[in-house]
Formats: structure tokens, C-alpha cells, sequence
């Protein structure tokens, strides 16, 4: 089966996914009840999909849905600010078509680039419990096997940092007993033939409008990963 395929199917099968009573719950209400600014919106209301180029180098791991984000909208950082903040990046850095996804079908499309997450439905107060973190894992196991280019990862947040480290572990493809430090700008370069991994801090408002990230800091880190994946070589911290 091509990679396209089976991934499509995967993805398929996150759609379906109801394994999370909780995260079906409150996913469910929040697209009942919906926030007033988006009243007239059909919220998605089910696990969310990954996207992108199935043959991409550049792989970029986020938290979970955002509730009227990505919940409402059906697709990964879409109708929110933390979207905004995120593909504006990746487009500036060529790895997108356009700076903005504000729904669906919008026209937008990723160059060399997938765009997946650890949790695919949105928990509330964005802090999945361990029992959903451990059901949503074996999605992105998948993934992982399935992305045959990726030469660099780009994990948003500690979350996203620590659960791609813990399916590489889990996989044995680290030893269970190395440890990695997050830290915005760290780049590690996992034993071969792993991607090699950057971290960056997430793009959430409360990170934007703070200052804690500026877009200079998140254009950094993509500048980085084009540089890893067109000379995997290539050492040194952003």
C-alpha cells in the first residue's frame, strides 16, 4: 500500500476514534453550545485529522485541538491565533502557500511539510489526562512509520516534546534512559537515521501576547529545520 494511502486511511480511523469518554464528551459540547462569535459556525466536533505533504522532510507536532480552534474549523491549527501566528511562520519560511488558515478548503496547502499532533481531540483546559495521551499515542506511532522522509522534527511545547521523545522510546528507537532538555531553539541530533529535533515554545496567545515567542524567535527555528533537511549535517544550536 502507498504511504499516501495508508495514511489517508489512518486518518480515516481518527476521525471514527470515541476511545476517550471525556474527550468525547466535552469535544461534543463545545460544538453544541459553541463560543457566541462563532454561533452560526458547524463546529467539526470529532478528532481532528493530520495534514500536509505525505512525503514531507519537515514534521511539526503540536499539543491538541484548540476548542473553537481546530474543534470548530476540522483542521490543526485553523481559526485561531495560534494558527495565524503558526502559518504565517511557515510561510515566510516556504514551507506554506499562504500566511493564513482560517477554515477548510481555504486554498491553504503545506510545501514539505505535515503538520500532526500528540492528542487529536481538544481536552479541556488543553491538559489531556495520561490514559488519553497513552490512547491517542498509537495514531502518531503510526504516523511516524508511515512519514519515510522526515529529516527534522519541530515539537511546539514541552507536551509535543515529551510525547514524540516517549514514542520514539516506546518504539525502541531510544534508549528508555536518555533524556532531553526543552528549551526554546534546542536542536538535537538523535542517533541516525532519526530525524534530528528541534523545540520550539508553543504559539499560544498567552505566549504571542506575552512576548515569550515573537515571530523572529518562531522564524528561527524554521530557518533551522530548512537548514537540517537540505544538509542533515548541518550542527549548532538556532
Amino acid at each position: 500500500m502507498e504511504p499516501e494511502t495508508a495514511l489517508r486511511i489512518l486518518q480515516e480511523q481518527v476521525i471514527a476514534c470515541r476511545r476517550c469518554a471525556r474527550l468525547v464528551a466535552y469535544r461534543e459540547r463545545v460544538a453544541r453550545e459553541k463560543r457566541f462569535a462563532f454561533r452560526h459556525d458547524e463546529y467539526w466536533g470529532r478528532p481532528l485529522p493530520s495534514f500536509g505533504d505525505p512525503r514531507a522532510r519537515l514534521l511539526i507536532l503540536g499539543l491538541a485541538p484548540a476548542a473553537h480552534g481546530g474543534n470548530r474549523t476540522g483542521r490543526m491549527f485553523t481559526g485561531d491565533r495560534s494558527g495565524d501566528f503558526l502559518f504565517s511562520a511557515l510561510h515566510r519560511a516556504g514551507f506554506a502557500n499562504q500566511p493564513t488558515s482560517a477554515s477548510r478548503g481555504n486554498g491553504l496547502a503545506l510545501r514539505d511539510a505535515y503538520v500532526t499532533a500528540a492528542v487529536r481531540c481538544c481536552p479541556p483546559a488543553n491538559k489531556p489526562a495520561p490514559v488519553e495521551q497513552a490512547n491517542c499515542r498509537p495514531h502518531l506511532e503510526r504516523e511516524l512509520e508511515l512519514l519515510a522522509n522526515v529529516k527534522a522534527a519541530v515539537a511546539l511545547g514541552k507536551f509535543a516534546f515529551d510525547a514524540y521523545l516517549a514514542v520514539l522510546k516506546r518504539q525502541g528507537k531510544l534508549p528508555a534512559r536518555v533524556s532531553y532538555k526543552f528549551g526554546h531553539g534546542a536542536c538535537y541530533h538523535l542517533p541516525p537515521p532519526l530525524p534530528a529535533l528541534l523545540a520550539s515554545y508553543h504559539p499560544s496567545q498567552q505566549n504571542t501576547f506575552t512576548g515569550k515567542l515573537t515571530p523572529r524567535m518562531l522564524d528561527a527555528v524554521f530557518r533551522k529545520a530548512r537548514r537540517l533537511i537540505d544538509d542533515p549535517s548541518c550542527a549548532g544550536q538556532i
